[in-house]
């Protein structure tokens, strides 16, 4: 990298689950990969802000990416429909929340004996003042540039209690970090507000690499040492770098806030505050999905096919069909295929208690939707009765299933569209519309889409059991063998 430019690396964690946006966030497809307006993901757009900080005096390097590896091929999907490629995709094996995330990105960034600034910001934010965000970021890196750590806060436009405040101080450099506090009753934001100097916690941090590392070191060697451990382990494909299983599990799970950033006012380690006006929102809810939605004149926001009448401030949200409402005030109601929910708008973060009872019962809406995105396509199961069950199926151009068998299920396979190259038992053949095969029960087999564009099928299964894990892989393009 050039000597004169101030080395910048983008770190975008991707991990939540995002529970709170449930019936549309699951488990497999989490809400920063949803597209709540427009026709970009939560995590795409924030990918697309930080490549928005290009500039003379950067040096800005491809995006580190800090996922599920349940989400792997999402990420790599995502970034690819907006044109960006990842630096490296750093796949937890499991959640151990921000400050391990934040190490596995900071070793990866100092691996080859750089010291990049790095660029921290979560995948499921939304910013309406693009430039303003830039601008914010670009004097949080000039200050990290320096050895110092540098935070975004939110300039409050209200007394939030949803969110934990930092409250500053005033000096020649600016403003400085004196005390992160919790998450305030009414009465208190209030006050916040009133007196002034309080910000919201973005969750946003800017920082050299070693700088965190050291923090780390300092306050939490604990952490520090069995996310180095687990780093060592790691075992690479391609874009993909997993750090050891064994070695992530047993690392302490801690928040950046609690393991460091608390820590720091009244040390050695300087901590400044940048105020950021940009619009800003977190999405934690379907209530704050409603105050960025565009409403109309009775405070009503709608996505779908929605028809509402005599109703406001109401939030509905269609996936799949018409919905219609009347008469509400202050709801949210979301319709997927699979699931319906009705919600006091105020009251909407408490949809995780439906979420952690659809996951005690261990019900399939707790973890996927009906349609399912796999690395090779998408399946949607359309119908389903006790010994059958039916699949439409989407394989991407030149990409193909597993080559695999089932012990409990035959299958039909009607291709709708494209072309099909499939392997039946020692034959492969090749099919078009129209044309239909048939894949006894224990034949080896698999689908592939040679042509240029998306292949489609209809897919009947016939069985005792019809669940997705009755398959053995022999072979597979993506690891799963």
């Amino acid at each position: 990298m050039s000597s004169n430019k101030i080395p910048v690396l983008p770190v975008i964690m991707a991990g939540g689950s995002g529970t709170r946006l449930w019936p549309l966030s699951r488990a497999g497809y989490p809400k920063q990969f949803l597209v709540l307006s427009g026709n970009e993901s939560l995590f795409q757009l924030a990918a697309r802000r930080l490549a928005a900080l290009a500039s003379p005096e950067f040096e800005l390097g491809a995006p580190c990416i800090v996922g599920n590896d349940e989400h792997r091929f999402l990420v790599l999907d995502q970034l690819r429909e907006v044109r960006l490629e990842p630096s490296s995709v750093l796949l937890e094996p499991m959640g151990r929340n921000t400050a391990p995330a934040l190490t596995l990105a900071a070793l990866a960034a100092l691996e080859d004996g750089a010291d990049p600034v790095l660029v921290v910001t979560p995948a499921d934010q939304t910013v309406t003042d693009a430039a303003a965000f830039t601008a914010a970021l670009q004097q949080a890196v000039r200050i990290a540039a320096e050895g110092a750590i540098a935070i975004l806060g939110i300039t409050p436009d209200r007394p939030e209690t949803g969110y934990g405040y930092i409250r500053t101080t005033a000096d020649a450099a600016g403003l400085a970090v004196a005390q992160f506090v919790e998450k305030p009753d009414l009465e208190t934001a209030q006050r916040y507000l009133a007196e002034g100097g309080y910000y919201w916690n973005s969750g946003m941090f800017v920082l050299r690499a070693s700088v965190w590392v050291k923090a780390l070191e300092r306050f939490r060697p604990d952490i520090a040492a069995a996310t180095r451990a687990a780093w060592v382990a790691r075992k690479t494909d391609a874009k993909f770098v997993r750090p050891g299983k064994a070695e992530f599990a047993a690392v302490p799970s801690e928040s950046v806030d609690y393991a460091v950033m608390e820590r720091c006012p009244g040390t050695d380690i300087p901590l400044r505050m940048v105020a950021l006006d940009a619009g800003w929102n977190d999405l934690g809810a379907w209530e704050a999905v409603w105050q960025v939605a565009d409403k109309d004149e009775a405070g009503n926001a709608f996505v779908g096919d929605a028809l509402i009448a005599d109703s406001r401030n109401t939030l509905v949200h269609a996936t799949s069909r018409l919905v219609g409402v009347v008469g509400l005030t202050d709801i949210v109601v979301v319709e997927t295929p699979d699931a319906v929910l009705v919600s006091d708008r105020s009251r909407s973060q408490e949809v995780k208690q439906i979420v952690n009872r659809l996951g005690a019962e261990q019900r399939g809406e707790h973890a996927l939707h009906r349609k399912v995105h796999r690395p090779w396509g998408w399946y949607d199961s359309i119908d389903h009765g006790e010994r059958f069950q039916v699949k439409r199926i989407m394989v991407k151009p030149g990409a193909a299933l597993s080559l695999q068998m089932h012990h409990h299920r035959a299958e039909h396979w009607i291709v709708v569209s494209g072309t099909a190259e499939i392997v039946n038992g020692d034959k492969t053949i090749l099919l078009t519309e129209n044309q239909s095969t048939y894949i006894p029960l224990g034949q080896t087999h698999r689908l592939a889409n040679p042509g240029k564009v998306p292949l489609e099928i209809i897919e009947v299964q016939s069985g005792s059991y019809l669940g997705e894990d009755d398959i053995v892989r022999f072979e597979d393009t993506y690891g799963r063998a």
